[in-house]
């Protein structure tokens, strides 16, 4: 009897061994292939970078390695009587922040979010056509700063095509706050603008001399407008009149809901043809050439202007006379409709940019510590040095376009608003991290345009929850430390530009504001013009994965098929393998998750 019995197992054990053969085999060669390029960016035409700046590729397993950019070195063109004295102290000894969390790991601070493969697809599609023959021409009168102008341009491009009007070259805003006179060559390169567009709208430089006495129409077109406002309300002017003037650019186009090749042509029209003047791109270049000198570095858009706080009517941490000062340019200001605000209220709901001295509780709650390079993207502080000192103080390598730059190198671009902010602009898109300090147009221009070159890493803060952190800091009753640091490090593990859609309308929200409280489409181009690569080359680095559902389910029926002969030391060893079995394909199944 004992005997049969062990015969019987000798058969259980060879038939279990044989399925467990059968399983493996049928997990190593029924797979499929996922081919990734081995490069971590993924791979632009030049159409879509900015053209003059090097496009820097940040190696971690260097910056590990190296302790180079820990030195704090000079602008190789300035001397050691011109640069700021902090740049002679003594390199840092070592990579520790100051204060909470002690040695970090570095790759975590600069490391990208993945960008899931995501490449730009911005070529129209097999039913889109030349343009169709103009029926008139398109005069745009833009408004505001360097980057609403941008948006307004790219939308006024998509505009053009849709009414089938010849666009000529925008105008830019000279009323604005700043009282820029910058013409659009002296900010843009004009040819290639008219050229790279060639194919989607005709453009020309200005309105043949042959249509000055021909009849216009000056139309302030209504705000996040669709196909059919354009289509049927704009397009049936041409009945009458030959040029219509658009008195406004900014947020005339509706963010989604557009046809998918009019939503590429706006793409097209910002990261392909809108490209800044060659001089501007020169020494955009120089400037970014210069930061990389110091090794991998922060580009900070520091929004404490005077105009931005005189707007906001955001008074925190400023004296009484400040805070008047500011007051009196609002009531001043015609175009500026509110003008009693509550400070404290707008803080509150986080409606007010970061101070200087809150930047740095964030930067150092991050992580990041005192050594690191930190480039200024921003016009006057308002204050200057008093404002400024909380943030040195923790951070003293802060430079900016005036430290790297001489005054002669800058002198072209002086008085000229949109070209320093252009300047600004290029740094920022090539920094290794960006972070804003509110969320206005040049933050949400840099934001997409760093989401269409590869979601290079862009932390954008929680003003609102930070605003409580720091408010019960200066109270007394939470003490910079690991557990601020967890809390700041926590509240942002999602907001460092990772691929994500466009966020829609606001829930519950009627009429106007369900358009006007969608993201920007410039902010995130996914999905209209970011596809999931697909291509294959020669360069590639392939993953093996399953080509059939395993994981939970197996691992499942191996944990049932373990409970019922648990009894068994023969078939709980054989249940053992067959759930290590199932824990090795569930891993393989997790790394080729798309």
């Amino acid at each position: 009897m004992q005997w049969r019995r062990r015969r019987v197992v000798v058969v259980l054990r060879k038939l279990l061994t044989c399925a467990i053969c059968v399983i493996a085999l049928m997990g190593l060669l029924s797979v499929r292939v996922h081919v990734f390029p081995s490069s971590k960016v993924s791979d632009l035409t030049d159409a879509y970078k900015l053209p003059t700046v090097t496009q820097h590729e940040l190696n971690l397993q260097k910056l590990s390695r190296e302790k180079k950019w820990t030195q704090e070195l000079t602008p190789p063109h300035l001397s050691k009587e011109q640069a700021p004295p902090h740049l002679f102290k003594d390199p840092l000894s070592s990579h520790k922040l100051d204060g909470a969390r002690g040695n970090l790991d570095f790759e975590k601070l600069w490391k990208p979010p993945s960008n899931r493969d995501f490449v730009p697809c911005v070529q129209p599609s097999s039913n889109y056509t030349a343009a169709d023959e103009s029926r008139g021409y398109l005069l745009v009168h833009t408004n505001g700063g360097l980057n609403q102008m941008r948006a307004g341009i790219c939308d006024m491009v998509a505009v053009a095509r849709i009414i089938n009007a010849t666009l000529v070259v925008p105008e830019l805003d000279k009323r604005s706050f700043w009282q820029d006179i910058s013409n659009f060559s002296d900010v843009f390169d004009e040819d290639h603008f008219i050229h790279a567009l060639d194919n989607d709208v005709k453009v020309i430089k200005k309105l043949p001399k042959d249509m000055y006495s021909a009849s216009k129409v000056v139309m302030h077109f209504r705000s996040w407008s669709g196909l059919e406002y354009y289509q049927d309300e704009i397009a049936s002017l041409w009945g009458e009149y030959q040029v219509i003037r658009a008195a406004k650019s900014d947020s005339r186009l509706a963010n989604n809901h557009l046809p998918p090749d009019i939503q590429k042509l706006r793409c097209r029209a910002c990261y392909k043809a809108l490209r800044f003047s060659p001089k501007i791109e020169a020494m955009g270049k120089l400037l970014v050439d210069r930061m990389r000198t110091y090794g991998p570095f922060i580009a900070l858009h520091l929004r404490y202007e005077k105009d931005m706080l005189a707007f906001s009517g955001c008074t925190h941490g400023l004296s009484d006379v400040e805070s008047e000062d500011l007051k009196t340019i609002r009531e001043n200001t015609a175009y500026w409709k509110i003008k009693d605000i509550n400070a404290t209220e707008q803080r509150s709901k986080g409606y007010c940019s970061l101070t200087p001295k809150e930047v740095g509780i964030f930067l150092t709650g991050l992580g990041y510590p005192s050594n690191t390079p930190i480039y200024i993207a921003a016009g006057e502080i308002y204050g200057g040095d008093t404002h400024m000192a909380d943030l040195r103080s923790r951070y003293p390598i802060l430079m900016s376009k005036e430290k790297l730059a001489s005054v002669e190198e800058l002198e072209p671009f002086s008085n000229h608003a949109s070209q320093m902010a252009a300047l600004d602009y290029i740094v920022s898109v090539e920094s290794d991290v960006f972070i804003p300090s509110y969320s206005g147009n040049m933050a949400r221009a840099v934001e997409g345009h760093r989401r269409f070159l590869g979601h290079r890493k862009t932390i954008s803060p929680d003003r609102k929850a930070l605003v409580r952190l720091f408010d019960k800091i200066e109270r007394g009753l939470l003490q910079e430390g690991r557990k601020v640091s967890n809390r700041i490090i926590e509240l942002h593990k999602k907001l460092q530009g990772s691929p994500r859609r466009r966020r829609g309308p606001v829930s519950g929200t009627k009429g106007t504001d369900r358009f006007r409280l969608e993201e920007a489409f410039y902010v995130n181009p996914l999905p209209d013009c970011l596809c999931k690569r697909v291509s294959q080359n020669a360069n590639a680095s392939i993953i093996m994965c399953p080509a059939f559902p395993l994981g939970v389910g197996f691992l499942a029926f191996v944990a049932a098929l373990r409970r019922c002969l648990w009894s068994s030391m023969f078939c709980g060893t054989v249940a053992n393998l067959l759930m290590g079995a199932g824990y090795l394909i569930q891993v393989t199944v997790e790394l080729c998750r798309p």
